[in-house]
């Protein structure tokens, strides 16, 4: 009887939208998909670029954007919006099967091509009068809907009614469907779960919709790029071996960066992309799911081309190009003495192990490339599409520090010979593609541990007597690069990675060298399929424990030796007997003595002091806490805010943006960040029950860290110390609740826009390579 129910249903859905589609055709003529894909030059009153973008970037594109934008609908980019929405999701923690992947200028280059990928239109694609660009675009019925009811401007929205977890089912209305939504959901007009357009803004978007939404191409690329572009190009593109191999390497490091030149104005950027013409021609893109994937080419060419869609926080990785990089570049890869005798295949059992791929360039080269910009390096694991989820992050504490091994110091990196002979047999999970099978788990954790046995026996024999690992052996950015010394929050289902040495002291630490470097590379990023099977997604999470726990086993090797058992079990508290018989086996990782000279028994917290000491030429301290002079109460407010412990915290958001109205009127920024502290974070689920709450800790920064604010705060300074006792004294939600009824600009507030403008501006102005549109999906609603 359910599945006749279940089968009748399915039946009527699909009658209502045959019904839906004739009753458009009848009154508006068949949709035609290839409406929008030549740009329209109409003289229009309302501009795209001038009047809409803006307001559809600063209103829509702040849910709207990258993979979890909801339906797929991309708002970001003309193109974006022209392509419209799909009912399937993107992150899928049930597929069984990969599916192909939609990734906006890359997977298709029409819109009949990804209506043929499942798509539909959020424009009117038929008959193109007023009425029917108001009557048959989904976008327009959407802002409409929202005027019809009037939203609350105080409070909480209704739970029943709206939903804002990460994973809640979508609506994905097709204009088909769109009077059953309306119907069923009048309150869900756009944006969703947040205050309309003004009168205004929305005037404006409607006129341009009813001139049937068209657009001039975006403005050509000046002498001085395209001088650069080439210049680029000529470096990437050399016929020889050496040349092509290194442009090879450099491209799967470099797939997702937003690559700027740093000596022009700012505010265009590029993409590496793979392309079939050489430079001077038209790009003629490559597209493969992953960089390393066989090009289907014989010759690969690498170019440079501008990034079409707005710049969004979870997925901005700036990266600068200039004349010293360059320099560097051809230092490390093109003026060393060495030969390229032949290019590696793209078979899978070569393409995605980077040290069978590319064993005949230098180490040094390698390493010094991913060190130069080690944060974008890092962002990669945390800003590219592996990064999204509590499961996918879980993996990680929520807070902790990274160092990274000297490149000139030969004793504890592994060499060529050392990774050619030992690395050539650990193969990463992401060689089987996107479809793949945990049944080959336990070969993976099998040649892992023989890794770090050989790995071990390197160690010993090199560290002898009191002789062991030094803070010199740390890289200390030779004395100028910021990267040398990183801080990385996980905000449960995200993350953030910034340079400096943040807050008194981490959870946990990490020194990486150039292996483990790679491998969580080629693991999280250039191997990483968001539109693969969940046993891919899952075995890349597994095998993440491993990467982390030799990180963390570098960073005891600096502790005593008879203290290192002790500090490690404190990060494994209550871990399963599997985590317990690997860590059991990995105490003799390093079984010598630590060089690092200590002269209190609480080495732990003297290492983390004598790291801030040896990296303070290079620490970035922009995120400190400073006063603004002898009479800064705010300071000292903020100082208490940030001792607080415990429970307290614990019903804090994991992260949130803190507004201080001055009594000068000026705006002072702070990001407030949520520690949860875990027993252990070696096990996938249940981590509900691993949570330590009592040791909570409370983080806070100048500035903006973060993509995802769970909440906003706005506090004139005369209140800020109302704010930091009510905070004092949160024993439950409910006090929570409080606070947020005084100080948070909630969902429903009508300063909501307002507030969100000027935080992003002041981030523009604070940070303006790395501002970019923060994201409201998981803005919470309490």
């Amino acid at each position: 009887m359910r599945m006749l129910l279940a089968l009748v249903l399915v039946v009527l859905v699909a009658g209502c939208a045959t019904y839906g589609r004739y009753q458009w055709d009848q009154r508006y003529g068949p949709a035609n998909s290839e409406r929008f894909d030549r740009l329209q030059r109409l003289a229009a009153a309302v501009d795209y670029r001038r009047d809409v973008k803006p307001i559809l970037d600063n209103r829509c594109v702040v849910c709207h954007a990258c993979y979890d934008a909801p339906c797929q609908l991309q708002l970001g980019s003309y193109e974006g919006i022209t392509r419209g929405g799909h009912k399937d999701k993107v992150y899928d923690a049930l597929r069984l099967l990969a599916v192909e992947p939609t990734r906006i200028f890359l997977d298709a280059r029409t819109n009949a091509e990804w209506r043929d990928r499942g798509f539909h239109p959020v424009l009117n694609e038929r008959r193109q009068t007023p009425e029917a660009n108001r009557e048959v675009g989904v976008l327009a019925r959407l802002l409409t809907l929202k005027r019809r009811l009037d939203f609350p401007y105080s409070g909480l929205l209704p739970q029943e009614r709206y939903d804002f977890s990460l994973d809640r089912e979508q609506q994905c209305t097709a204009i088909e469907e769109i009077d059953r939504f309306e119907s069923e959901h009048p309150e869900w007009g756009m944006p969703y779960g947040l205050p309309p357009l003004t009168g205004q803004e929305h005037q404006t978007v409607m006129q341009w919709l009813e001139a049937g939404a068209p657009a001039s191409p975006a403005p050509a690329l000046t002498p001085e790029q395209n001088a650069h572009v080439a210049e680029w190009e000529a470096l990437l593109n050399g016929a020889d071996l050496k040349t092509q191999l290194m442009s090879r390497y450099i491209y799967e490091h470099w797939f997702l960066a937003h690559l700027y030149f740093d000596d022009l104005p700012l505010g265009d950027y590029f993409e590496l992309v793979r392309s079939r013409t050489p430079p001077g021609q038209p790009i003629d893109l490559i597209a493969t799911r992953r960089p390393f994937d066989d090009p289907g080419a014989a010759r690969v060419y690498y170019r440079l081309r501008p990034h079409a869609s707005t710049l969004v926080a979870k997925t901005h990785m700036p990266y600068a190009l200039n004349a010293a990089r360059m320099a560097r570049i051809k230092g490390w890869f093109l003026d060393e003495p060495y030969a390229v005798t032949s290019l590696p295949s793209y078979d899978p059992k070569i393409a995605a192990n980077p040290f069978i791929a590319f064993e005949q360039l230098p180490v040094n080269a390698r390493y010094r490339l991913m060190l130069d910009e080690a944060q974008f390096t890092v962002m990669g694991f945390i800003k590219g599409p592996v990064c999204r989820g509590q499961v996918a992050l879980n993996v990680v504490t929520d807070h902790f520090w990274i160092a990274f091994v000297h490149p000139d110091v030969p004793l504890f990196n592994e060499n060529a010979d050392f990774l050619a002979s030992v690395l050539r047999n650990v193969n990463l999970p992401v060689e089987q593609a996107s479809n793949a099978r945990l049944i080959k788990w336990l070969s993976y954790s099998r040649e892992e541990t023989d890794y770090l046995h050989r790995k071990s026996e390197l160690l010993n024999q090199r560290f002898r007597g009191d002789d062991g690992p030094r803070l010199s052996m740390l890289w200390d950015g030779d004395g100028v690069n910021r990267n040398a010394a990183l801080t990385v929050f996980r905000h449960f289902d995200s993350a953030s990675v910034v340079q400096g040495l943040v807050g008194d002291r981490p959870q946990t630490a990490l020194v990486i060298g150039y292996a483990l470097l790679e491998r969580i590379h080629y693991l999280l990023v250039a191997g990483f399929d968001v539109y693969g099977n969940t046993a891919h997604q899952l075995e890349a999470r597994l095998y993440m424990d491993f990467l982390r726990m030799e990180g963390e086993m570098n960073f005891l090797s600096l502790l005593p030796k008879d203290d290192r058992n002790a500090v490690r079990d404190q990060w494994y508290r209550g871990a399963s007997d599997d985590v317990k018989a690997y860590l059991n086996g990995s105490k003799t990782y390093f079984a010598g003595n630590t060089g690092v000279h200590y002269q209190t028994g609480d080495s732990l917290t003297e290492l983390y002091g004598q790291w801030k000491g040896y990296m303070a030429p290079v620490l970035d301290h922009r995120y400190d806490l400073s006063a603004e002079g002898p009479d800064d109460t705010s300071f000292a407010l903020l100082n208490k805010l940030a001792a607080l412990r415990g429970r307290a915290v614990s019903h804090f958001p994991e992260s949130s943006f803190l507004t201080v109205r001055g009594a000068d009127g000026r705006d002072r920024n702070y990001t407030l960040i949520r520690n949860s502290a875990h027993s252990n974070v070696s096990e996938l689920l249940s981590e509900d029950k691993r949570l330590l709450p009592d040791e909570d800790t409370l983080l806070v920064a100048r500035g903006f860290i973060g993509a995802y604010p769970n909440a906003l705060y706005r506090v004139p300074s005369h209140r800020l110390a109302a704010f930091v006792k009510l905070a004092g004294n949160i024993r439950s939600d409910q006090d929570y609740a409080a606070l947020a009824e005084r100080f948070a600009i909630r969902r429903t507030d009508p300063r909501f826009w307002a507030h969100s403008d000027a935080v992003y501006e002041a981030f523009r102005q604070a940070e303006p390579v790395e501002a970019a549109l923060f994201d409201y999906n998981r803005l919470e609603n309490r």
